[in-house]
């Protein structure tokens, strides 16, 4: 018999629940081989990032490539068209959003991915050959599509299980709520915990309300840093509100072109204790005038002052990115300070290339310390050691 508060073996949510976990077996699995394929090339790397050693990297790749397709084969080859078609049917039931179309055009990408794979699963190559490790690269990229955005078909399967509800709450308790949680924003007392995106795409974000000394979790529904944004439920705790409110879905990219597991071969790069150390090891002026150069070198190999003002450049369009009213102002900010690192970078090389032009050397004087201490001969007679100073007797 089964109980009332589980689903039937057979039911569509016991069903949804299996698929999307087989999907999240997959996950893990390639996360897995993602983390041992990059400890491997790193082996072949020098310290700088260049390969040196191109066969045993080609290696590690075609381990890489056998390891996914075995994964797939395991966990989602007998289940991604199922997947597929649990996922499509949630789509279809959701209210219109913005993140629809380009979700359905990823089942799309999915469901393609899934039949290259197939063909080549019903017609493997022979083992061991050329053939079978040109076949297994080829399947590269249609597995990591299956790696990197399995995650919007298993949420949308998912989103059948109708675990989540709106939290229930009167107009008016919800005015009253909104009202309450507005004045405690308005003395620093509503402190944000946690955000998402809801189905509809509209963010839910927690808060803990401080009123007298006592906390209450509430849910807001829209942007907490501009007016229009309201209460939809209070909660005894964080795990209650998990329950009761609508279930986060996945959150978007950056850049929609961007894989964890295809990511561009690393460009050889100087670290700044390099330079650092190249400058105390130096003994012109050239040297010195050499390392910082390189902290501002541009483009392939850049220096660590130009990557220093990429990733604050490429952190403003993240915080952009956000689409809230805090996310700009800080986007803004960090967009000044990647303009001060670029003025500070042109500081720095003119005063590198100044260095260098002084043609000079550091001066005889400054001698350097031996590290260690001379320990004298073995036949030779350590030296009487100094007179004791005399002193005078103390009588009671």
């Amino acid at each position: 018999m089964t109980p009332a508060n589980s689903p039937a073996p057979d039911s569509p949510l016991s069903t949804a629940s299996a698929l999307a976990s087989k999907a999240r077996d997959f996950r893990l699995r390639m996360a897995v081989i993602d983390c041992e394929t990059d400890a491997a090339l790193d082996r072949t790397r020098d310290r700088h990032g260049r390969t040196v050693h191109a066969d045993a990297a080609a290696a590690a790749r075609v381990h890489r490539d056998q390891a996914a397709l075995e994964a797939y084969a395991t966990h989602l080859a007998p289940h991604a068209e199922a997947l597929l078609d649990a996922a499509r049917l949630a789509l279809d039931e959701l209210p219109p959003a913005r993140h629809l179309t380009g979700w359905r055009a990823v089942l799309d990408g999915l469901a393609s991915a899934a039949a290259e794979i197939r063909r080549a699963l019903d017609r493997p190559a022979a083992p061991g050959s050329p053939a079978e490790r040109a076949q297994h690269a080829a399947l590269w990229p249609h597995l990591t599509a299956w790696a990197d955005h399995s995650p919007i078909a298993s949420n949308l399967a998912e989103q059948r299980d109708g675990q989540h509800h709106k939290a229930p709450l009167t107009d008016e308790e919800q005015q009253q709520w909104t009202d309450r949680a507005r004045a405690a924003q308005a003395r620093g007392a509503l402190e944000l915990t946690e955000s998402w995106y809801a189905a509809d795409g509209q963010p839910i974000t927690l808060a803990y309300l401080v009123e007298d000394d006592d906390s209450t979790v509430v849910a807001l529904r829209g942007d907490p840093g501009v007016p229009g944004w309201q209460v939809i439920g209070h909660f005894a705790h964080e795990y209650e509100a998990g329950k009761a409110l609508p279930a986060p879905v996945p959150p978007g990219v950056l850049r929609s072109d961007i894989s964890r597991f295809n990511r561009p071969a690393p460009a050889p790069e100087l670290s700044l204790q390099d330079l650092i150390r190249d400058v105390v090891e130096g003994h012109s002026a050239g040297d010195a005038s050499n390392a910082l150069l390189g902290a501002v070198q541009r483009g392939y190999a850049a220096g660590p002052m130009v990557r220093l003002q990429e990733l604050l450049e490429m952190s403003s369009q993240f915080a952009s990115a956000l689409e809230t009213v805090q996310g700009r102002q800080i986007a803004a900010r960090l967009s000044a300070l990647g303009r001060q690192i670029d003025f500070l970078t042109r500081e720095v090389e003119e005063a590198a290339e100044d260095l260098g032009a002084t043609v000079a050397v550091l001066p005889p004087h400054r001698t350097p310390v031996l590290r260690t201490r001379l320990r004298p001969a073995v036949d030779t007679t350590p030296p009487a050691p100094p007179p004791r100073a005399s002193t005078t007797a103390r009588h009671r």
